[in-house]
């Protein structure tokens, strides 16, 4: 458990919190989170000039990402599988680079499922205005704001140079090659998680973009690692749904100023989570889960509110999607044990 860590996300998070308090937008303020936070995970370390280039170009994808998911939210659900098959694959393939900006590909891609979900949201609710170019500038915003505090904390260190900050994620940025186990790998996540999101989005499920986003964090390069993050994935998400269901109770009834405070009481809550989860994160993946879960489900529901059967789909569609990241991975299992290996070559 990280603690200081924790309270360091806090402290950082507090000011977009506050800046959207500010202007009163708050629906932008899970782009600008997630910009946040994933610019944090996807920190190198190092000198600071190495780390600054790195955050930067992170953010400047992750803004792109931004873009084409809440962009294309609204269009024809075709669009949305072609664009997740096609950043899946992709993104399985960075591996090339190194593990560490696997993990960097990784996160922007269950960011676009994520924002491809909630601009979908969006455009059902017609009171709801979201600009893309916003939903952009927040995101861009969150990392920059971390560039920002690593800046700080190298002034403050001595100009020093600086592990990254979660040092229990790869950092190896060697090269390698494509072998055909890695590209298969690409390709079967690519294809489950097109699946996924043709079902979430074509079958118009009400909350169905759950299902790929618990699909595409459930697939491990092995069998074993799918079936204990499936398991604590599961866990997780029912411990967060009934958090957040509990929690968005509090607003029910409520009007006027009351309201106003409860809603922004709330979504304190959800920055406390948050800090929870990255206390936890590599102590108990199940708490981690349930943290964010029940951190996103707040900051989705306040400004659409929506019944309290949304929280029974999630999990449900969270439970489906695990079990097909699971069944995937014993289908590419089977196929690995199945295929002849190639004879080894004798040169004389």
């Amino acid at each position: 458990m990280n603690w200081p860590r924790a309270v360091m996300f806090l402290d950082t998070a507090l000011v977009p919190l506050v800046v959207f308090w500010a202007i009163g937008h708050e629906q932008y303020l899970l782009s600008a989170l997630f910009g946040l936070l994933f610019a944090a995970l996807a920190d190198p370390g190092g000198g600071y000039g190495h780390r600054a280039s790195h955050i930067a170009v992170f953010g400047l994808t992750g803004a792109g990402v931004t873009a084409l998911g809440f962009g294309i939210g609204g269009s024809a659900w075709g669009w949305l599988v072609l664009a997740a098959f096609a950043f899946t694959l992709v993104a399985g393939l960075a591996i090339a680079f190194g593990v560490h900006r696997f993990v960097a590909a990784l996160l922007l891609n269950v960011w676009l499922i994520i924002t491809l979900g909630v601009a979908s949201s969006f455009h059902q609710h017609a009171l709801l205005t979201s600009y893309t170019w916003a939903q952009v500038l927040a995101w861009a915003g969150g990392s920059a704001l971390w560039i920002t505090v690593t800046f700080t904390a190298w002034l403050l260190g001595g100009r020093r140079d600086r592990p990254q900050p979660l040092a229990e994620l790869p950092g190896d940025v060697s090269r390698r090659g494509l072998t055909r186990p890695l590209i298969t790998f690409a390709v079967i996540r690519a294809l489950a998680i097109g699946g996924t999101t043709a079902l979430a989005f074509g079958l118009n499920l009400s909350h169905g973009y759950w299902l790929p986003i618990a699909a595409i964090v459930a697939m491990k390069p092995s069998l074993e690692q799918t079936a204990l993050v499936a398991a604590q994935r599961l866990a997780g998400a029912l411990i967060g749904s009934a958090a957040a269901a509990l929690l968005l109770l509090l607003p029910t009834g409520e009007h006027g100023l009351r309201l106003f405070a409860v809603e922004r009481g709330l979504e304190v809550v959800a920055l406390v989570l948050f800090m929870h989860a990255a206390a936890v994160r590599f102590w108990n993946y199940a708490l981690y889960a349930a943290a964010i879960a029940a951190g996103v489900l707040i900051l989705v529901d306040l400004p659409q509110p929506s019944d309290y059967a949304a929280e029974g789909y999630r999990v449900l569609w969270t439970v489906c999607g695990v079990g097909i990241g699971l069944l995937v991975m014993l289908v590419a299992s089977l196929i690995a044990k199945h295929t002849p290996k190639a004879p080894p070559q004798h040169h004389t």
